[in-house]
């Protein structure tokens, strides 16, 4: 049975939520043990390999790029990137949902770049529901309280990397191969965390280091590729709110591999921030259907 694009897109940005949240609790089990510089670039040569294989056996190994598309290529690298670096790190020192749950500012911070950035229209409801999100941030982040966590900024900052990235992936041509920027993407964050850690220690891994990090490897690829291909298919309007499954996947391992819990007003700031982000998609949907149905 063929998938329509919404369904398609749906389930891939599901899949997505998922692999980046698996990674994440890889990841962050090894905090304090490994340097998160010799963990990225580690688990980058394994996901180089892997995605370097596939696009091989693809032909999508080289591509043919127009001058804009690699701009917004190099553009989408640098983001992930630095979105990578500032995530991992407020990761390594806070709860997995609290820094899940600020990650969920991603769709507001979307339409709101895409106002200043692209001359999209929003209206006072959504707008409304942007601020409130926003307000909803600010719970979770706390900034003027004495449970303040500074890495909280960290995360801030990854929420703007990843706007960045989905807003240049949106922009690329529909013939760029997905694979090749995935692999693109993979090799240059590689090197970049290689020659980051040069300045660092190294330190020995075990068993359980080399397992995790080859796990890790896994679902970041799979990550990566469903993060590029869901917003390639389907409606944004109608795929974007299924991105707040991550929350669900954050606490749930949370409190299964590290026995953490949010607190009650950071759930309230996630709930305020996840409502304020489906009304927003709601308003987005309800419009777009009123216009194709004026244009009839």
């Amino acid at each position: 049975m063929r998938l329509s694009g919404n369904v398609a897109g749906a389930l891939l940005m599901m899949a997505s939520m998922a692999s980046f949240t698996i990674n994440d609790t890889l990841i962050k089990a090894m905090a304090g043990d490994v340097p998160l510089n010799q963990i990225l670039f580690l688990r980058g040569v394994l996901t180089s390999a892997m995605v370097g294989a596939a696009a091989w056996r693809m032909g999508n190994l080289y591509a043919r790029l127009s001058r804009r598309d690699w701009i917004l290529v190099v553009i989408r690298t640098m983001a992930e990137t630095a979105a990578a670096y500032f995530f991992l790190t407020a990761l390594f020192h806070m709860p997995i949902a609290n820094v899940t749950a600020i990650l969920q500012a991603l769709p507001l911070i979307v339409t709101l770049a895409a106002v200043f950035f692209f001359g999209e229209h929003v209206g006072w409801r959504r707008m409304i529901a942007i601020l409130l999100g926003l307000a909803g941030v600010m719970l979770i982040i706390r900034p003027a309280s004495d449970d303040f966590n500074f890495h909280s900024l960290y995360a801030l900052v990854a929420v703007f990397c990843v706007a960045l990235r989905d807003l240049s992936t949106r922009r690329l041509s529909r013939r760029v191969p997905t694979m090749f920027v995935t692999l693109f993407t993979s090799v240059s964050m590689t090197a970049f965390f290689g020659f980051a850690g040069l300045g660092t220690d190294w330190v020995p891994m075990g068993t359980r280091e080399i397992s995790l990090t080859s796990a890790a490897s896994i679902m970041i690829m799979c990550a990566y590729l469903f993060s590029i291909m869901v917003m390639r298919v389907g409606e944004v309007s109608f795929v974007a709110p299924f991105r707040y499954t991550g929350l669900l996947w954050a606490m749930l391992l949370g409190w299964l591999v590290f026995n953490e819990w949010p607190d009650n007003v950071t759930l309230l700031g996630a709930a305020i921030l996840v409502g304020s982000g489906l009304f927003a998609f709601y308003r987005e949907t309800s419009l777009g259907l009123a216009r194709r149905n004026r244009a009839r």
